[in-house]
């Protein structure tokens, strides 16, 4: 096992990752300023948009069925929020920590807020390229654009089959593997026989959801992921208060040790520096092209409206969620930084419990299995909508799902480190894959956001047809067969007395 985490995380994660973080830095810096920062500018839009519903309008200006077309821009924020809030936040975190030191959290911080604009120009793009099927279920994400954007289907399908390997597969054996740790963790024990029926708890209620559908996907994590993430944020705000006298030295440390101005054994600025990026990516995934999936499933007026609340994703899991870890941790017992004494969920519950006594590490595992769950059942919508893209047998979906169900199994045997470490690499190659491509459709998210502007700026609530931008080639829909990208009476009234009718 030692050998085999080795060759991943020295090896390969060592090439790999030479490149991934610039990357990612690159690609913010080039997105916020061909933007003008969207990320920070629109931030008030991207509260507005997340609580918008598909509910449409008929030509003359009726109200239609509120559930009209499918999924709103908060259910599909749930489903990559699923994905997006689980180990990464919780296990994720406290491993960045154990290896990179407090600075990695600084690093996390900066990849989110660069972040921000790749994640809206990503989901932007999956809007507009995407697709529906039989049931009248929108498809899309990297794929899609790869495909229609740029004609590199070779591309799309490299990509798709990643993905959907990574999510699948590699993501789901994580979220197993954090979840036996928390529960050994909680009960003092690393049994075989704890992990075997923890796994076949797991296995079965997943099995139980991803048969269900996507529908059922979207309800289970509606309910799942804001009531935990926010019993979880609660539990963090207690620790900052408990703790309170203690809050000005750790911000020192964090900022301290990721500029190299304090110095701390066992993890200098450059491992700082690649943990940051490392879990950062795994956690709010801006730029790695697996949120557009989600993205591309909301019924929404404007292809803007869900590059924002993907946006506002990428804001919620890892300057919320992330950082109320990053402050149990770091207000918790002294840490052994380096490689020597790598932990994940155990430190987490560990730091906990220091601050609000012994009760905290059970309720850490009770919180980490649900977000975990959650994300089993996110990833896996991620994967499948990738499957899809690659071919259309009922009988190889099955033949997916029933090897998604052995992952989920395999996650709970596996070692911490061998298995963060495979999600390293299938993450930074899907990030490599993605910003290829999305690097040269900038241009088309800048067209979108400046129409989504124009339309702002005369009071009206802006809607999309693919008329408006008629050089963009081989959109689909947007074609105002939806009452939701129709016009309403007022948008109407107002942008006549503009001299403009819609």
């Amino acid at each position: 096992m030692d050998s085999a985490f080795s060759f991943v995380d020295g090896t390969l994660n060592g090439f790999i990752w030479s490149l991934v973080p610039w990357f990612l830095v690159a690609a913010g810096v080039y997105f916020g300023l061909r933007t003008l920062f969207v990320q920070f500018r629109l931030f008030p839009a991207m509260l507005k948009a997340v609580a918008e519903t598909p509910k449409g309008k008929d030509r003359e200006g009726r109200d239609l069925d509120e559930e009209y077309g499918g999924l709103s821009a908060f259910k599909a924020f749930t489903i990559s929020a699923a994905s997006r809030v689980g180990t990464g936040n919780i296990a994720g975190v406290a491993l960045a920590i154990s290896i990179g030191g407090p600075g990695a959290v600084f690093w996390m911080w900066m990849l989110a807020l660069l972040g921000g604009a790749t994640a809206f120009v990503e989901s932007t793009l999956a809007q507009l390229w995407k697709t529906k099927d039989a049931d009248g279920n929108y498809h899309g994400g990297p794929a899609y654009y790869m495909t229609r954007g740029l004609g590199w289907r070779p591309l799309a399908v490299l990509f798709s089959v990643f993905l959907a390997f990574t999510y699948g597969f590699v993501y789901n054996a994580i979220q197993t593997n954090s979840i036996v740790e928390a529960v050994g963790g909680s009960l003092n024990s690393d049994s075989m026989q704890l992990k075997a029926i923890v796994a076949a708890v797991i296995a079965v209620l997943t099995a139980l959801v991803i048969f269900g559908g996507v529908t059922r996907i979207a309800s289970w994590t509606q309910v799942i992921v804001p009531f935990m993430a926010g019993a979880y944020i609660l539990m963090g705000v207690w620790v900052l208060v408990v703790n309170i006298t203690e809050i000005p030295d750790m911000f020192a440390m964090i900022v301290g040790h990721a500029l190299g101005i304090r110095q701390v054994a066992g993890a200098g600025v450059w491992l700082a520096f690649t943990q940051g990026m490392r879990r950062g990516l795994f956690s709010n995934e801006a730029g790695m092209g697996s949120a557009p999936n989600a993205a591309a499933t909301a019924t929404v007026s404007h292809p803007v409206k869900q590059g924002l609340v993907q946006t506002l994703g990428v804001y919620f899991d890892t300057l919320l969620v992330c950082s109320i870890t990053a402050f149990v941790v770091l207000l918790g017992p002294a840490v052994d930084y380096g490689m020597d004494d790598i932990q994940g969920a155990a430190l987490t519950q560990s730091a906990l419990a220091d601050s609000v006594g012994a009760w905290g590490a059970h309720a850490i595992t009770f919180i980490l299995f649900f977000l975990a769950f959650s994300s089993v059942i996110g990833n896996y919508y991620l994967a499948q909508a990738n499957l899809e893209y690659l071919t259309s047998s009922k009988t190889a979906m099955t033949v997916f799902r029933l090897v998604v169900i052995g992952f989920v199994i395999f996650g709970a045997f596996g070692s911490v480190p061998l298995v963060w470490a495979l999600g390293d690499t299938m993450a930074g190659l899907l990030a490599l894959f993605n910003i290829i491509a999305i690097i040269p459709l900038g241009g088309v998210a800048i067209k979108l956001l400046k129409n989504f502007n124009e339309q702002r700026s005369k009071g009206v609530d802006p809607v999309f047809h693919r008329d408006m931008l008629p050089e963009i080639k081989n959109v689909e829909f947007w074609d105002g067969s939806d009452p939701v990208t129709r016009r309403s009476a007022e948008d109407r009234v107002a942008l006549r007395k503009e001299g403009k009718d819609a």
